[in-house]
C-alpha cells in the first residue's frame, strides 16, 4: 500500500467536527491574551500605530508617533483597528483587543491545515497535523501577538487549500467550482495587503515548481489564472494609489527598497544570521512535533514522488531555501511551511505498518536518539524554565505551575518510553498533551503572576499616580521601548539624556523625566549648569527583557 492509495478516505470530517475543533483551539489560544503585556519591540509598535490610526481616523498613512511606518501595507492595522473599535477599548489600552485578529487567524490556520491534510491524504492525518500546528512553540507565540504573521499564515493557507484541491483534482478529472479559483486569488490579494510581495513566495512559487517537476501545467486552469490575478490587484490597488499620493512615493521606496530588499542583502535590526538557522532552531520552534518530523524524514524521502508528498515538498523546500539565503532571519519567516511539515509528519505516523515503521539504518536510529535527547531537554526547559524565571522575578514559587510542570515531565517521560518502543502514534498524542499542559502552566499561572513585574506597566501606573498635570508628558532617557509609548501616551519622548534635561527645562511645570540611577549624575550635572533643580517623585525597579538589563528608574520633575 502506498500513499497514492489513500484517496479512499476512512472518514470525512463534518462541519460539526470543525466547529468543535475551532472551539478547542480558541480555548487553547485564549489564555495570556489579556495578561501578557505589549511585547517589545514589534508588537508594541503595531499596537501604538493602530491606536493612532483609530484616534486620527487616518486609515491610509500608518504612523508611530510622528514618524511614518512604511514597512508594509495597512492591512493588519485595519484588522486591529476594527477589533479595537468593535470592543470600544481604545482609551483603556486593552492589549487583548489588538490581538483578536491573531486569535481568529490562529484558529482558522489550524482548521485550514486540517482541511488541506484531508484533501491531500485523510481526515485522520489532517486532524493530527492541525494538532501539531496548534501546539507548536512558534504558533503558540505568534498566535498571541498583535503582529502580522499569524494573519498572513491564515491567508496563505486559504490559498494553499485551493492549490491542493486543484492539484488533487488532476487525478480524478473532477471539475472544480469557480469559487476555488476566486478564493485563491482573493487570498493572495489579502496577503499582499498584509505584507506585500512576500506572500507570493508560498502561494505562487509552489505551482511553478510543481509544473516544472511534474511537467504538467494543465491543473492550473482550475484556478483561472487568465483573469484571477485581476482580483488580487483590485484588492491592493486602491490603497496603493492613495499611499502613493499621500507619501509622494516614499512608501514604496522605504517598504520595497529599504525594508524588503534591505533584508535580503543584509541583516537588519541585529537579526542577521548565516544559512542554516531555521534548521537549527526547528527542534524548538516546532516542538513537540519536531521529534516526529525527524523520525518521519526517511518516509518523506521514500514517498517523495507521490502526488501529495510532492505537493507538500514543493511548498516547503523553495520557501525554506529562499529564507535561509536571505540575510535577515526571524523565526516566523518560515512559519508558512509548518502546516505542510505537520501534514507530512502526520502522514508518516498514520502509515506505520502500512508502508513503513520508522528509520531502519543504524546511523539513522543513532542520530534520531541524539535528537530525542535534545527534544527532551527542550521540553524540560519549557516545563521548568518559566517557574525558575518567575521565582527570580518575584521570589515566589507558583505551586499550580509546579504541579503542571510535574505532569508535563511525566508525559515527556511517557512519550520517550512510547518512542523507544516504536509506539509512535501514542507517543505523538502524549507529546501534544504535554505541550498543552506547558502552555496552560505559562499562560494561565505564570504570566498572570508576573503581571505586576512588567516594567512599562509599572511606569505607566506610577506616572498616572504621580503626574503633576493632566497633560504631563514623559521624556525617557534610559528606557526606550515602544510599549512605554503605547501605555503612557503618544507624546512620550524616547530621547537621550541631554535632550531629556532640555525638555524639563522647557516644561518645568508639567514635564516628567525617566532616568536610570546609572545616568542620574550626568543628568543632574547638565541641569545644574542651567540652574535647575529637580525632585524625585518615585522609583521603578524592573527588568528590561528586550536587552536583559536591570533598571532602577527615577521619575523626576523640576522642583518648584
Amino acid at each position: 500500500m502506498t500513499l497514492s492509495s489513500l484517496s479512499q478516505k476512512s472518514f470525512r470530517l463534518k462541519a460539526s467536527h470543525y466547529l468543535w475543533l475551532a472551539l478547542f483551539v480558541f480555548v487553547l489560544f485564549l489564555p495570556g491574551r489579556a495578561t501578557l503585556p505589549p511585547l517589545d519591540r514589534d508588537e508594541a509598535r503595531y499596537m501604538q500605530a493602530t491606536s493612532q490610526m483609530v484616534e486620527s481616523h487616518n486609515y491610509i498613512d500608518v504612523r508611530f508617533q510622528d514618524k511614518p511606518r512604511y514597512l508594509q501595507p495597512a492591512g493588519i492595522y485595519w484588522l486591529e483597528a476594527l477589533a479595537v473599535k468593535a470592543t470600544g477599548t481604545l482609551k483603556d489600552k486593552a492589549v487583548w483587543a489588538y490581538r483578536i485578529p491573531s486569535l481568529i487567524a490562529a484558529v482558522g490556520s489550524v482548521l485550514l491545515t486540517v482541511l488541506i491534510g484531508s484533501i491531500l491524504f485523510d481526515s485522520y492525518i489532517g486532524l493530527l497535523a492541525g494538532l501539531f500546528l496548534a501546539v507548536s512553540v512558534l504558533l503558540t507565540g505568534e498566535g498571541r501577538m498583535a503582529t502580522i504573521d499569524t494573519t498572513l499564515l491564515f491567508f496563505i493557507l486559504l490559498a494553499q487549500s485551493s492549490l491542493a484541491r486543484s492539484w488533487m483534482a488532476r487525478l480524478t478529472s473532477e471539475k472544480l467550482p469557480l469559487s476555488v479559483g476566486i478564493i485563491y486569488w482573493v487570498a493572495i490579494g489579502c496577503g499582499l495587503m498584509l505584507k506585500g510581495p512576500v506572500v507570493l513566495i508560498p502561494t505562487l512559487l509552489p505551482p511553478i515548481i510543481l509544473a516544472w517537476v511534474k511537467k504538467d501545467r494543465a491543473w492550473w486552469k482550475h484556478l483561472h489564472p487568465k483573469w484571477g490575478w485581476i482580483l488580487s490587484i483590485l484588492i491592493v490597488i486602491p490603497w496603493c494609489v492613495a499611499i502613493w499620493i499621500i507619501s509622494d512615493g516614499k512608501f514604496f521606496t522605504d517598504a520595497v527598497g529599504t525594508n524588503f530588499l534591505g533584508k535580503v542583502a543584509s541583516g537588519q535590526q541585529a537579526h542577521g544570521s548565516p544559512p542554516g538557522l531555521y534548521l537549527g532552531i526547528f527542534l524548538i520552534t516546532f516542538w513537540p512535533g519536531s521529534l516526529f518530523t525527524a523520525w518521519a524524514l526517511p518516509f518523506i524521502w521514500k514517498e517523495r514522488k507521490s502526488e501529495s508528498v510532492c505537493f507538500l515538498l514543493c511548498w516547503i523546500i523553495p520557501h525554506w531555501i529562499v529564507f535561509e539565503l536571505i540575510a535577515t532571519k526571524l523565526p516566523h519567516y518560515v512559519l508558512p511551511t509548518y502546516p505542510a511539515i505537520a501534514i507530512l509528519t502526520s502522514a508518516a505516523l498514520w502509515n506505520i505498518s502500512k508502508t513503513w515503521n520508522g528509520p531502519t539504518s543504524r546511523w539513522g536510529r543513532w542520530l534520531l536518539n541524539i535528537y530525542m535527547v535534545l527534544w527532551v531537554i527542550v521540553g524540560l526547559l519549557l516545563a521548568v524554565g518559566g517557574i525558575i524565571y518567575a521565582h527570580y522575578m518575584t521570589g515566589m514559587w507558583f505551586c499550580a505551575a509546579m504541579i503542571g510542570a510535574f505532569g508535563t515531565l511525566l508525559l515527556i517521560g511517557y512519550t520517550v518510553a512510547c518512542f523507544v518502543k516504536d509506539n509512535m502514534q501514542r507517543a505523538s498524542i502524549v507529546a501534544i498533551g504535554a505541550a498543552i499542559i506547558v502552555y496552560l502552566e505559562l499562560f494561565v499561572v505564570l504570566i498572570p503572576g508576573l503581571s505586576s513585574e512588567w516594567l512599562s506597566g509599572k511606569i505607566a501606573q506610577t506616572v498616572q499616580l504621580l503626574k503633576p498635570c493632566e497633560n504631563s508628558i514623559v521624556a525617557s532617557a534610559s528606557y526606550s521601548e515602544p510599549s512605554l509609548v503605547f501605555l503612557v501616551g503618544k507624546e512620550t519622548k524616547l530621547i537621550n539624556l541631554e535632550l531629556t534635561a532640555q525638555f524639563l527645562k522647557n516644561d518645568q511645570a508639567c514635564g516628567l523625566a525617566l532616568v536610570d540611577r546609572r545616568d542620574e549624575k550626568h543628568f543632574t550635572d547638565y541641569l545644574d549648569k542651567e540652574g535647575i533643580v529637580v525632585k524625585q517623585l518615585g522609583r521603578i525597579h524592573g527588568l528590561n527583557y528586550s536587552n536583559g538589563k536591570q533598571l532602577d528608574l527615577g521619575l523626576f520633575k523640576v522642583k518648584e
